[in-house]
């Protein structure tokens, strides 16, 4: 199964390919891959404010992406190329 063209997959941004993706692959697989995603994040919250350290993370979130944009942009970027090459897998 091809979801997207060679040649635009190439010239584009992770992020646009991930909406790509998303929009065209089987909606069961989609749903099932961004609930995963959004079981993590409650999850990475939940111990945040187990541990007392939710204050401190809304201040870390605000400050990271704009003094470490390399760092934020390589870990955006690694999300968006995993869920894509999740959805992708179970697609073929």
């Amino acid at each position: 199964m091809n979801l997207f063209d060679d040649d635009d997959f190439m010239n584009t941004t992770p992020q646009d390919n991930f909406i790509s993706i998303i929009k065209t692959a089987n909606q069961n697989i989609v749903a099932n891959e961004l609930e995963k995603v959004f079981a993590r994040l409650a999850l990475a919250e939940k111990l945040l404010e187990d541990n007392g350290l939710e204050e401190q993370y809304e201040r870390d979130i605000k400050s990271f992406a704009i003094a470490n944009p390399d760092e934020y942009n390589n870990r955006l970027t690694s999300l968006y190329l995993e869920t894509v090459g999740n959805i992708v897998t179970q697609c073929e």
